[in-house]
This record gives structure tokens, sequence and C-alpha cells, in this order.
């Protein structure tokens, strides 16, 4: 039986979630560097945020030949570039003067394939890394995670966006992903779905 999907948000029309989405349009610019495993993950949170933030820019690779063409396009930036990632050399956005007037390099994949993505692009390590101060939780509670801080890459990037610009209303991106969440939740056998209720009780 073939499937019907929605042209604008791309997921079957039983589970549309254009009625969810209300864009946003920051002055930051975000840029996520995608591992190609995630592309087709169901629970993707990308794909949400370029729904939610359409002028998010997406490159789909691994190592440093896959990154050429962003490379490209981050030296024609005049604004400063920041990388999204903790570390001990990261600082946190909350702490410093940043401008919202800037990019936001963001890794999309597992903690474990983020961390060899960056191996395999040294230059990314030309860039400032930040990081979120401690105390967001994630609302991602269907995709299981190695680290308890762990968060979707829309979240990271709205709080991110939070943080540089305070006035942003980033609560209509974390809506969307909210609803993401429940759509998911929903497909699920009834068994499994009291199973995710407990969870974020």
């Amino acid at each position: 039986m073939t499937r019907h999907y929605c042209i604008i948000c791309h997921y079957p029309l039983n589970t549309c979630l254009c009625g969810s989405i209300q864009p946003i349009f920051p002055s930051t610019q975000l840029v996520v560097l995608q591992h190609p495993s995630e592309v087709e993950h169901k629970k993707n949170s990308v794909r949400v945020l370029s729904l939610a933030v359409p002028e998010t820019q997406i490159y789909v690779g691994e190592d440093e030949n896959d990154f050429s063409e962003l490379r490209n396009d981050l030296a024609k930036y005049d604004k400063p570039i920041y990388l999204v990632y903790p570390s001990d050399n990261s600082v946190s956005v909350e702490t410093q003067r940043i401008t919202s007037h800037c990019v936001l390099l963001l890794l999309d994949g597992t903690w474990r394939k983020a961390f060899k993505m960056l191996q395999l692009n040294p230059w990314l390590t030309e860039y400032p890394a930040v990081h979120l101060a401690e105390g967001y939780e994630s609302r991602y509670k269907i995709r299981k995670s190695s680290r308890s801080d762990s968060l979707s890459t829309l979240e990271a990037s709205a709080y991110m966006l939070s943080a540089l610009d305070p006035l942003l209303n980033v609560e209509l991106v974390i809506a969307a992903f909210d609803a993401m969440v429940e759509m998911r939740i929903k497909a699920m056998p009834p068994e499994i779905q009291v199973r995710y209720r407990k969870f974020s009780e």
C-alpha cells in the first residue's frame, strides 16, 4: 500500500507536523554537519530543526573530503564562526560576550560518531569551541544516549540560540520537537507507549 507524504514537512500525511511548526528566523546562522547514518533515521531531530529554523544549512558527510564545499562556504562569511562541542578547550556560551550575528557549527550524530567526525576534520579545531552550561535536560525520551547530559541537535541549537539572543522565542522550536516525539510515541504498540509515558512522568 502506497504511503502518501506531506510535500512540506515530508512526514506521512497521517503524522504531518505542519500544524506544530511555527518557523523562527534568528540572526544566528546554524550549520549542521550531519553524519550519513542520521539522514534516514526516523528520530532525526535535524529534520524537525530544518522546519522550525528554515535557514538552517545541512551538510552530510564524515571526513574532510565530504565537507570541502562547506569549508569553501565558511570562507565567505564575514562574521565569527564557533564550533558547538564540549571539550577541555571549549567555553560556556552563557559566560561569553558572543554576538548573535555569528555562525554555529553543530555535529549531528551519536557521541561516538560526532567524536569521530571531529577527529576526521581537524580543520574544525581552527574555530573557537563553545558549549552550554550545565542544567539543561533533554526531552529526547525516545532515543537513548550513553550520556545523561546528552541533548539532541535540535535542543542544543535552540538553547544556543536562546543564550545568544534571550528575546528569541525558541519555545516554538522546542514545541515542534515535542510534537515529533509525541508522534513517534503514538506510533508505538500500546504496551511500549506505557513505558515511555512512565519515563516522562
